[in-house]
């Protein structure tokens, strides 16, 4: 057979097969290829469909990424999984990213309510700059950065926090200041002036984000400049979860290094704590009382002694939404069977003596009574087993009044009660008239915003409590305390 012969019938096959059997060598070294890389290589991630996720984020959506290179963020989080800025790549998704302990790391959440970051590793704090850098053992590829409200409500009017993730070290400026204990830092503006937000925005948080510490922790605090008298209002409060003095970060000219800063702080529920998401352990509102009777030295962890008459306490508003009737509704819980004491709550005045002393007062009683309000608060210093009587005003007020006090009063270990006001006991009755849409339609005055609401039914309503119509809740406080 000669050379360029081919024999019918055989080696035409012969020669397909062999075709096929190479094409599929190659096929499979192709993927044992890309499999080695892909396991190998230190920062690749493999991802399905991935989205960039905005800067920008509109009220109710749960993910937010604030850096300048964008995050990729799986579209499928599970609930109460947080949004995690980790070290480069700054992916999050379900493949694993590979970790570099010695580098540290960037943990964001910008789920809810709330921006955080946790920074571990050698981390520097900047007051002049007001920024937070994280500085590598080794270079990184990338530079990342993020913006954080360092309050716990973001839309809060406060200057942010510029969060770095740096390429190198050279780029970091030098420690002057080097501190063995982490740090948590946070602001005192947007609404802290009021007493409810005080302890809702800011002081039940820092519990939950230092209580881990064990007074091992520096508070580093930002828009003092704008509320001077706040840490001095709440020293005592401070001092209870810090050995160490603050950080006035608008004035510190300091480049300070910590092995750990937490940026801003979380508010997962309103006044009160979700045990499961505290980080190092759990915590619930029991705890945070129980510092609060420890820190201000509160004498009564329980309540009411048999002996005694029970104690109620009628909180007096001396401006908008008062009781008018207030020697009455008084008279009513005294033969109901309490000693009736009628007093005004001023927020805890402006030192920590009057704070602790405000607090020291309302301990000494069993019930605390008030029109919806930021003095019922002061319910968190009743003894457990106590209760609070919360008067909602006239006006579909109920979600708004029970959000605020109504489960927290509860995870505190209080019987909560409520009275709702009806429109024959509102002055706006006699203001507005009974055909004005806020008496015959509240709902329309909710359909109209929020400080439509405010005004009529928050700044412009007086209560005149009808006591008979009154009485079966005093009956129930009281019946509640001689269980105890």
């Amino acid at each position: 057979m000669r050379g360029g012969e081919v024999k019918p019938g055989r080696s035409p096959k012969r020669q397909l097969n062999t075709g096929y059997v190479v094409g599929g060598l190659l096929m499979l070294l192709t993927y044992l290829v890309a499999q080695h890389f892909a396991v190998t290589s230190p920062h690749v991630v493999i991802t399905e469909a991935p989205r960039i996720v905005d800067e920008v984020k509109a009220p109710g959506e749960t993910v937010v990424a604030s850096t300048e290179v964008p995050q990729i963020v799986d579209d499928i989080q599970a609930p109460a999984e947080t949004a995690v800025s980790a070290e480069v790549p700054q992916i999050v998704d379900n493949t694993k990213v590979p970790r570099d302990a010695e580098n540290g790391k960037v943990v964001c959440n910008m789920e809810g309510r709330s921006d955080t970051c946790e920074v571990d590793g050698d981390v520097r704090t900047n007051g002049t700059a007001l920024s937070v850098t994280l500085v590598p053992a080794a270079s990184w590829p990338e530079r990342h950065e993020w913006m954080i409200t360092p309050y716990s409500r973001r839309f809060a009017s406060v200057r942010k926090v510029t969060v770095t993730q740096v390429q190198d070290r050279a780029a970091a400026p030098p420690c002057t200041v080097t501190h063995g204990m982490p740090a948590v830092l946070f602001a005192v503006g947007g609404y802290a002036a009021n007493y409810w937000h005080a302890y809702a925005d800011i002081l039940v948080p820092l519990f939950v984000a230092s209580r881990r510490y064990h007074g091992e922790v520096t508070f580093l605090i930002s828009n003092i400049q704008f509320r001077p008298r706040w840490p001095v209002q709440y020293r005592a409060f401070l001092q209870g979860l810090s050995k160490y003095e603050l950080v006035d970060m608008d004035g510190d000219a300091e480049v300070r290094c910590f092995p750990r800063v937490t940026v801003g702080l979380r508010l997962d529920k309103e006044l009160s704590i979700v045990p499961e998401l505290v980080p190092g352990g759990r915590l619930t509102m029991a705890d945070f009382t129980g510092f609060l009777r420890e820190t201000y030295a509160l004498p009564r962890g329980a309540a009411r002694e048999p002996e005694k008459k029970p104690r109620l306490l009628l909180i007096h508003r001396g401006h908008y939404r008062r009781i008018l009737n207030e020697p009455e509704v008084a008279r009513a819980a005294e033969e109901a069977g309490f000693e009736a004491v009628v007093t005004e709550l001023r927020g805890g005045g402006d030192t920590p003596e009057a704070e602790v002393e405000q607090a020291r007062v309302v301990n000494s009683f069993d019930v605390v009574l008030g029109l919806h309000g930021a003095g019922l608060t002061n319910a968190m210093f009743l003894p457990p087993g106590g209760v609070l009587i919360q008067v909602v005003p006239y006006g579909n007020m109920e979600d708004i009044a029970r959000a605020e006090f109504s489960e927290p009063a509860t995870d505190m270990g209080l019987r909560y009660l409520d009275y709702s006001v009806g429109a024959e006991e509102s002055s706006l009755m006699e203001t507005l008239g009974p055909e004005h849409p806020a008496i015959k339609d509240p709902a329309s005055v909710h359909r109209s915003g929020w400080d439509k609401v405010f005004e009529l039914y928050l700044a412009k309503q007086n209560v005149r409590i009808n006591v008979t119509r009154f009485a079966p809740t005093l009956a129930q406080a009281l019946h509640h305390l001689r269980r105890q």
